[in-house]
């Protein structure tokens, strides 16, 4: 079974009621591929999350952009797992690079909110990638690799575990700046990652995780980069605001 190519449209901390109204209605309007060839999800703020998901196509989804790492309580300020599926949100990102590098969140804290979140039923978009000192110092794969590690040692090796986390390398140097990786650089960390995975979870894990590009995808970059093999995606960020992220979904190929 092939693996369907994953969009993602990480909106980060942007966006008024009426520009997310607007924003919604040309997802809406887009023509894109059928589910089965692309899953398309939508990652608002947390205040529209309720907005969006009321508005938006059935055909789409909704994440959050974090939750907190155990059961509610006395935090101020987080969001629960638990909110998240009584407001039946299906998916969050988890180990965003701002929250890792702004926030310090480590590499074991991103790993325990990743496995918190399946325990309370959300499918995840879990984070990695190396910033430029990391990849000047040849040091992108030992990077990746402790980072996927975090999150390997508190999931089961279950194919059931791993069909619920789709995997994002984004290379920290190349969100936001303009530069992209090369679709070569893109599918050599790709290729990487799911070798990783063959040796240290199952080959049938490897087989069917999808690893998804994040880093200054746009629509002139993306059928590039969506033809590499290990390619199964991509999480946008700034495109994702603008109509060019239909484009960017319509690049989907299946793998």
């Amino acid at each position: 079974m092939g693996r369907t190519f994953f969009v993602g449209g990480n909106w980060k901390c942007n966006g008024t009621t009426e520009e997310v109204k607007k924003i919604v209605s040309v997802l809406n309007e887009g023509q894109v591929p059928s589910s089965d060839v692309v899953e398309v999800v939508i990652s608002p703020p947390f205040v529209f999350l309720g907005l969006v998901k009321s508005l938006l196509r059935p055909d789409f989804h909704v994440a959050a952009q974090n939750c907190w790492v155990k059961k509610g309580g006395a935090f101020t300020g987080e969001i629960s797992a638990e909110m998240l599926g009584n407001l039946k949100i299906p998916w969050v990102i988890l180990g965003h690079s701002e929250r890792r590098l702004i926030l310090n969140e480590s590499n074991e804290f991103v790993g325990y909110k990743v496995a918190y979140a399946l325990s309370q039923g959300l499918k995840v978009i879990a984070c990695v990638g190396e910033t430029l000192e990391q990849r000047e110092a040849g040091s992108t794969m030992e990077v990746v690799a402790a980072q996927t590690k975090a999150i390997a040692f508190l999931v089961p090796d279950q194919v059931s575990s791993w069909s619920n986390i789709v995997l994002a390398y984004e290379p920290v140097w190349a969100i936001g700046t303009g530069k992209v990786a090369t679709p070569a650089q893109a599918q050599e960390v790709h290729f990487e990652l799911r070798k990783w995975l063959f040796a240290n979870t199952s080959p049938e894990i490897a087989a069917a995780t999808r690893i998804i590009y994040g880093g200054s995808v746009n629509g002139a970059n993306c059928k590039e980069l969506a033809a590499q093999p290990d390619v199964d995606g991509f999480l946008v960020g700034g495109a994702s605001l603008k109509p060019e992220f239909i484009d960017i979904i319509k690049s989907a190929k299946l793998k």
